[in-house]
């Protein structure tokens, strides 16, 4: 695809009202964060973007944060959006944080999903390999392509979430996300984000279960989100957002409040 192509993005509520650009996970799409938009549209604009190589949008080669960040602004700009906020889960939470940090000017409020700035193992291959490793041509349903993921992915709803990125395309079924390049650049994908800063409002909201946002991440949080609340969703893993979706919304939508209608 030409690289002047933009993320493939939803939008919901009226324009008119304040801007929210929500972005997904790894392996994920616009779609993961819906609840959260349906209840936040009454009062905002809510914008949906399937992340490079993810869902619809364009495939490319590379992967960096801000590159990443980069599309963002990019959607923003065709959207005439000159202010609006950020949430973002995981990889998305990154995304999020970069697009902060290098256009601070623009970023009204940000919210962090159970992510940290900093750099993680690689914590995905195993289910890299086992995508990579599904034979497409002698799968017929996604019922074929489950029975095939679960001696790899022991945990239904994973394979579940996994298996949302398959389309059939004529006789066969096809990865809508780029695998290869996730493939590839999933270091660039684990690694940290920038050493900028953000002094805007920041929201870190933590799965009580999940090693993502510990104690130990704090100084490099500070370091670059000076103006930070931390909020625990207790009994929840890292994927609160669909674990709480109740309780991660309000808290989402609290905190977008309480930076009034800028």
């Amino acid at each position: 695809m030409a690289e002047s192509e933009l993320l493939h993005y939803e939008t919901m509520g009226d324009k008119q009202n304040p801007a929210v650009i929500i972005i997904h996970g790894l392996f994920g799409d616009g779609d993961n964060l819906k609840s959260l938009a349906r209840d936040l549209t009454p009062d905002y604009f809510c914008v949906l973007p399937d992340a490079r190589n993810h869902g619809e949008s364009p495939h490319r080669e590379s992967m960096t944060y801000t590159e990443m960040a980069d599309d963002i602004v990019a959607l923003a700009d065709e959207l005439a959006l000159e202010h609006f906020s950020l949430v973002g889960h995981s990889m998305g939470g990154k995304i999020a944080m970069e697009v902060a940090m290098r256009y601070e000017d623009r970023v009204q409020a940000a919210v962090f999903a159970d992510i940290a700035p900093v750099a993680y193992p690689a914590h995905h291959n195993g289910i890299l390999d086992a995508l990579a490793g599904l034979d497409l041509d002698q799968i017929g349903s996604r019922t074929e392509a489950d029975k095939q993921l679960s001696s790899a992915i022991k945990e239904k709803g994973v394979r579940q979430f996994l298996l949302k990125n398959l389309r059939k395309d004529g006789d066969h079924f096809a990865w809508r996300l780029n695998l290869t390049a996730i493939t590839e650049r999933y270091q660039q994908i684990a690694d940290g984000v920038s050493d900028g800063h953000y002094s805007g409002p920041c929201l870190f909201i933590k799965g009580g279960n999940s090693d993502y946002l510990t104690e130990q991440h704090r100084a490099q949080v500070t370091q670059r989100f000076s103006n930070t609340q931390v909020k625990v969703v207790e009994n929840t893993g890292h994927w609160l957002h669909a674990e709480k979706p109740r309780i991660f919304n309000r808290l989402v939508k609290d905190f977008l409040a309480s930076q009034g209608r800028l």
